[in-house]
C-alpha cells in the first residue's frame, strides 16, 4: 500500500472530528437564564434552552421571538418534571430546540405569564441576544 493513503486516512479523521465539534449542541441550563449573554453559534449548531415552569399555576413560557430566521425550531416545547414525575403540580422545565439555520443576529424572547390574563404582567422574562456565524 502506497505511503500517502495511509498518512491520509489519519488526517481525514481529524477534519472529520473537527467539523463534528463545531456542529455540537449547546445546552443552556435553568441558571444561566438569569445570566442572559449573547448565544453565540454556528450554522447548524443546535441549541436546548431550559427554563423553570409550572403549568399547574397556569403560567406557561410563550414564545414572542424566536430568533428567526437565525434559529430555526426543532419541535415544540417540551415539559417534565425531572425531580419526581408523581408529584402533581410540582415544578419542573420547559424545553426548547432550535438549530441555528444562516448567520446574522436575532433576538432569543420568552415570557413566563398566564396566556388568558393580559392585564397582569409576565412573571419572567428570558430574552437574550442571539448571533449565529
Amino acid at each position: 500500500m502506497p505511503v500517502f493513503p495511509r498518512l491520509a486516512l489519519p488526517s481525514l479523521v481529524l477534519a472529520l472530528s473537527a467539523c463534528a465539534q463545531q456542529a455540537g449542541t449547546l445546552t443552556l441550563s435553568p441558571g444561566e437564564q438569569a445570566r442572559c449573554r449573547t448565544i453565540d453559534l454556528k450554522v447548524g449548531q443546535e441549541l436546548v434552552l431550559s427554563l423553570p415552569s409550572n403549568p399547574s399555576t397556569g403560567y406557561r413560557w410563550q414564545v414572542l421571538d424566536a430568533a428567526s430566521p437565525q434559529l430555526s425550531s426543532l419541535g415544540p416545547e417540551v415539559y417534565r418534571n425531572p425531580d419526581d414525575d408523581s408529584l402533581i403540580g410540582a415544578a419542573g422545565l420547559s424545553t426548547w430546540r432550535f438549530r441555528a439555520s444562516q448567520p446574522g443576529q436575532a433576538r432569543l424572547h420568552l415570557e413566563y405569564l398566564q396566556p388568558w390574563d393580559s392585564s397582569t404582567p409576565a412573571a419572567r422574562r428570558y430574552d437574550c441576544p442571539v448571533r449565529v456565524r
